[in-house]
């Protein structure tokens, strides 16, 4: 990579397996972990012990480096890519989103896709969980607060389902 292709947290491609502000927590100690043996490794090599080994990585940051066309070989790079991640786990938007049951992973990684497609692509979900919800979700963002449960639709439209009811019970 170039010194004009450098790329930093404001233009990151998220994958969709990076769900959470914690997957991008975790990103970071990867990276901090995979820059350290790779350090340690070049540190021996320099020192004569020839054994070289390539460090583990996950499958979220194999795709995040694949998705945005980067490397880990030269430290350098680790750097800046620690610094600029670093900075994206601290100021990616975070949605508030909780449900009555716990979501699966799959149906957390489709709602981010469509999250990142429609309201910001580097946005992370922040999981709640409250049982007493019956159905839907509450949408919690730093300036509003969305009710899309089951709840939020009936209130103030009880005499509307009462009197439904009513004309269903005299069709009878």
């Amino acid at each position: 990579m170039t010194e004009t292709e450098i790329k930093t947290h404001e233009n990151f491609t998220l994958p969709a397996s990076l769900v959470t502000k914690i997957d991008v927590s975790r990103l970071v100690s990867e990276v901090e972990r995979v820059d350290n043996e790779m350090t340690a490794s070049a540190v021996r090599a320099k020192a004569g012990s020839g054994e070289q080994t390539q460090p583990m990585l996950s499958d979220q940051l194999s795709e995040f480096l694949h998705q945005n066309n980067l490397t880990l070989e030269n430290s350098i790079e680790r750097s800046n890519l620690i610094k600029e991640l670093r900075l994206l786990k601290d100021k990616a938007p975070v949605l508030h989103m909780t449900f009555s049951v716990t979501a699966d992973v799959e149906s957390l990684q489709k709602l981010t896709d469509w999250v990142r497609t429609t309201v910001h692509p580097q946005a992370v979900i922040a999981v709640g969980l409250q049982p007493a919800l019956v159905a839907g979700v509450y949408l919690r963002t730093p300036n509003h607060v969305h009710d899309l449960s089951v709840r939020g639709a009936l209130q103030g439209r009880h005499g509307l389902l009462v009197e439904e009811l009513e004309s269903l019970r005299g069709s009878k």
